[in-house]
């Protein structure tokens, strides 16, 4: 009897309480979730990256064509047979493709590309842009240079010599051999020749009339006598195209030499000029009156 109650008693010791059941039941769930986690957070990645490879197109690259130069109809035929899409992202001036081409495109010709992908390009504008002329005249030829080509103008390297007062400064500025005033209004990219003095001659001229005359047309006659203009004043202001502020162009209405009178090959000429014609008119008629007599 007591062997019996004895081997009972040590059954119960050796079966696990109910809380160490519990414990090992709460493990195992947490186990398994960790791993149920793990692996729908394995297949989760791999989707991710089977769909980035699809979406991507990986592996799949094209050979970006070369555009520029040409126009857009053309452009964009050529661009749709790789995949790609041409997008027009701004517009500019150069005289290195034709008006209305494209000028630059990225990425660049022959580089490599996805599918898809966008090629921007840079379209050269449908007709050129007009800069103002400034006034360069008694600039030193480097000075005139400088200033030209900071308007995007450019300056022939082949410029004309002319007799002045003095050396090296710029007398005129033509355009395929017509003079051009200040505040002319010319194509970017114009090539400009420039009239520049090498000092007084060794001949006599006789100094033209210019009374009358506007500053680009004594300039001109000036010029075409071998001589140049010296200090030039006007009664009124002036804006950067010459003329007042009521929008008269003002006139030459006395000239220091006068008329007739002979001088050394770039001497120079001094001008007052007015709006007032009537000025020029009295001025002129009062030389006429003189010649006469």
């Amino acid at each position: 009897m007591q062997n019996f109650f004895g081997k009972i008693m040590e059954k119960q010791q050796k079966k696990p309480s109910l809380a160490e059941n519990n414990g090992k039941k709460t493990w195992l769930t947490l186990l398994f979730n960790l791993l149920l986690a793990l692996v729908i957070t394995v297949l989760l990645l791999l989707g991710l990256w089977f769909w980035l490879r699809s979406y991507t197109q990986h592996g799949k690259e094209v050979d970006v064509p070369s555009v520029v130069g040409m126009y857009m109809p053309e452009a964009e035929a050529i661009v749709q047979t790789t995949g790609m899409v041409l997008v027009v992202t701004d517009s500019t001036f150069t005289n290195n493709v034709p008006l209305g081409a494209i000028a630059e495109q990225n990425p660049p010709a022959n580089s490599h590309a996805k599918q898809g992908r966008q090629l921007y390009v840079v379209v050269n504008a449908s007709c050129k842009r007009q800069v103002v002329l400034p006034d360069v005249h008694d600039l030193s030829y480097r000075q005139a240079t400088a200033t030209l080509r900071s308007i995007g103008v450019r300056v022939s390297e082949d410029y004309e010599w002319e007799p002045s007062e003095y050396k090296d400064l710029v007398l005129d500025v033509k355009y395929r051999g017509e003079s051009l005033p200040a505040g002319a209004r010319v194509d970017e990219g114009t090539e400009l020749t420039l009239v520049v003095g090498f000092g007084k001659g060794t001949e006599m001229t006789d100094v033209p009339n210019v009374v009358g005359r506007s500053l680009p047309e004594a300039r001109a006659l000036l010029l075409n006598q071998r001589l140049t203009v010296g200090t030039v004043e006007f009664d009124e202001p002036i804006d950067e195209t010459g003329r007042t502020e009521s929008g008269d162009l003002p006139v030459v209405y006395m000239q220091t030499p006068e008329l007739g009178q002979r001088v050394l090959e770039g001497s120079m000429v001094n001008l007052k000029l007015s709006a007032d014609i009537e000025k020029a008119v009295t001025n002129h008629n009062t030389e006429s009156e003189d010649e006469w007599f």
